[in-house]
């Protein structure tokens, strides 16, 4: 469509038009100016402290949680409603009318028969409504408070645990201080004063908290264990029984949050004060096993899993939340940042041992803490996981509570880590006990039936195995498989026509259904990487069988369905992708290769096109496309 000028030709303005228009037009040039020049030049930094929380911070913390369908069914799993029992078919009377406190009248009705009783009983709510209206079930975190903390920081730490206990998540939080030294006069009545910090602070954000300042804790180990018992973690040095848990249970049927201090009874029945990952790691075992003899524990055989919880809170900790000045443990990877998400399995020995000790003047206490989310998740189950944060960071809980994931996936390239997914010293951690990663070379080596079960129950086809291990008794490069054949990436070494160097070639990537969205899909994503296109680099040295970083990293070429749902994850994880017909090719480069060549030109940076990546392409098209299907 013409503008009007050019309908109508110019029109002449008057002196006053004129001059409104120019000052209209130089207002706009200063907006535009100003606009561009705030985005040069940063706004003064303001301490996170220092900043109140919006009004409706909780509900921006949920939608910042941005959940998958997969995370919230997990969330109604262990939280869901409370299921209504059936209505018995030859009750007269509906059960509204049995309990008063349920009652769905507007008014009292008359009293005048039965019937004209029941005709003004209003329908009843529905799911929607029911679920709105009833009571999430409550589980149980332990919650390590390392201070000390101001005023300001405790504010904002017991927000959290509010937000924590609206979604259902219940802390048993145990308070330590660094700055008291062990053995100091008046180092008790100091600690109880933390304590009692701590329950002010929760009270003024609308929480019910309860000071348990009687010992709960036993110093030394439980009689019945077997010290010479071999165990991958650190057991702590005191134990709790099940009838200590009084005072903790009671608390927690009173709707109200213990606060404990680090305090231990000792062989004379002394109060002394212990180290609090002590207490932490006793409180773990002993809140599991005394679930277990309660009738509580989630292994039950109970066809209901939630009708154990009618009459009291489950004892189980869901999660272990180490709060800090600290934030999550430094990664070698990520340049001193903290790590994403830790495999404590396979990635314990290897962090501890690549820490940096120029790290432990900022973070001192990062390696006892990874101890205890060690020992802890060794006794709390599988599904449970820890988080380490620092007190800037309180609505990061709410999404560890609902997604049970990092903050952002470990197995993103550091490109991608910009913007919402940069990362910063308060990124917090998430640790799980995770599952071992070994790396097979040879195919005899490999469990056959154990790997079948996974490829088809992943992809849910049948395979044909005679061929496909035909074809792997001549192609097979490496199989990365996690935990029992959980999950596995089988890459192929694919002649190609012309070229000296094989096709580094994806062939497989599978998870197991239930280990999907537990972590077990980055942990086999990072070995792979580290394997292959990541290969010679510093912090691809990881003890998994297999090169441990020595060598030289190839490109690794898959390829997908256009349909597969699993694309947008490949996308975000692959260098370039590239369509053909119903496919989708994708590559990762080899990244000490790009970085060498980076370090050679400085400033001048690379091509588009390097001469290495000329025809790879067509090359790559032309084999893939004719490797044969593994499915029946």
């Amino acid at each position: 469509m013409l503008s009007h000028t050019v309908l109508h030709g110019p029109r002449i303005l008057s002196s006053t038009a004129a001059s409104a228009l120019k000052a209209r037009r130089t207002q706009t040039f200063k907006a535009f100016y100003a606009t561009i020049r705030s985005l040069r030049q940063p706004p003064p930094t303001v301490d996170v402290d220092d900043l109140d929380p919006p009004d409706n911070d909780f509900i921006l913390s949920l939608l910042k949680a941005n959940p998958s369908l997969r995370d919230t069914k997990s969330y109604l799993a262990n939280f869901g409603v409370r299921p209504q029992a059936p209505e018995r078919p030859d009750s007269v009377f509906p059960s509204t009318l049995l309990n008063p406190s349920k009652s769905s009248f507007l008014k009292e009705a008359p009293d005048k028969s039965v019937n004209k009783h029941l005709e003004q009983v209003k329908p009843s709510p529905g799911p929607i409504v029911s679920s709105i209206l009833d009571p999430v079930y409550r589980r149980t975190a332990l919650v390590k408070l390392q201070g000390p903390f101001t005023n300001k920081q405790l504010d904002s730490i017991a927000r959290g645990m509010v937000y924590l206990e609206k979604l259902g998540l219940v802390s048993v939080i145990v308070v330590e201080n660094d700055h008291l030294v062990r053995g100091d006069d008046g180092e008790r009545s100091a600690i109880i004063e933390e304590i009692m910090r701590v329950v002010s602070a929760l009270e003024a954000q609308g929480a019910e908290a309860r000071p348990v300042l009687g010992t709960v804790v036993r110093l030394g180990p439980k009689p019945d264990d077997d010290l010479h018992e071999p165990r991958d973690f650190i057991p702590p040095e005191a134990h709790v029984f099940p009838s200590d848990l009084v005072a903790i249970r009671s608390a927690l049927r009173a709707g109200e949050i213990p606060v404990l201090p680090p305090f231990a009874l000792d062989s004379f029945c002394r109060s002394v004060r212990v180290d609090a990952n002590d207490v932490l790691g006793a409180l773990a075992r002993g809140m599991v096993e005394a679930a277990a003899l309660d009738g509580n524990d989630v292994k039950s055989s109970s066809h209901d899993p939630h009708e154990d919880y009618s009459q009291d809170i489950n004892l189980v900790p869901l999660r272990l939340m180490i709060i800090s000045r600290e934030g999550g443990v430094p990664s070698y990877a990520r340049t001193g940042f903290p790590h994403l998400l830790i495999n404590l399995t396979s990635e314990y020995d290897y962090i501890r041992d690549t820490y940096d000790p120029s790290w432990s003047k900022g973070k001192p206490s990062s390696l006892s803490n990874l101890s205890l989310a060690r020992t802890c998740l060794a006794y709390m189950p599988p599904t449970s996981s820890a988080v380490m944060v620092s007190h800037r960071s309180p609505s990061s809980l709410i999404a560890n509570l609902i997604t049970n994931k990092p903050a952002v996936s470990s197995s993103l390239p550091h490109a991608l880590l910009q913007g919402n997914r940069k990362l910063t010293l308060d990124t917090p951690t998430l640790l799980r006990r995770g599952l071992p990663i070994q790396v097979i070379r040879s195919l005899a080596d490999l469990d056959k039936a154990k790997m079948n079960h996974l490829l088809e129950t992943s992809f849910k086809r049948t395979i044909n195995a005679d061929a496909f291990y035909k074809r792997l008794e001549q192609t097979l490069d490496f199989v990365v498989v996690a935990g029992d054949y959980v999950g596995a990436a089988i890459v192929t070494n694919e002649p190609s026509p012309g070229s000296s160097q094989p096709i580094s070639y994806l062939d497989k990537f599978a998870v197991l259904p239930s280990h999907q969205g537990d972590g077990t899909v980055d942990f086999l994503w990072v070995a792979l990487h580290d394997e292959s296109y990541g290969l010679g680099l510093p912090f691809s040295i990881n003890p998994n069988g297999g090169k441990e970083g020595k060598g030289e990293g190839r490109d690794l070429v898959w390829r997908s369905r256009d349909d597969n749902p699993v694309n947008k994850w490949y996308f975000e994880r692959s260098t370039g992708h590239m369509r053909m017909g119903s496919w989708v090719l994708f590559w990762c480069d080899a990244e000490k290769r790009l970085k060498v060549e980076e370090g050679r030109r400085a400033n001048a940076g690379l091509s588009y096109i390097e001469e290495w990546e000329e025809g790879r392409l067509s090359r790559w098209a032309d084999v893939v496309t004719k490797i044969p299907s593994a499915w029946k």
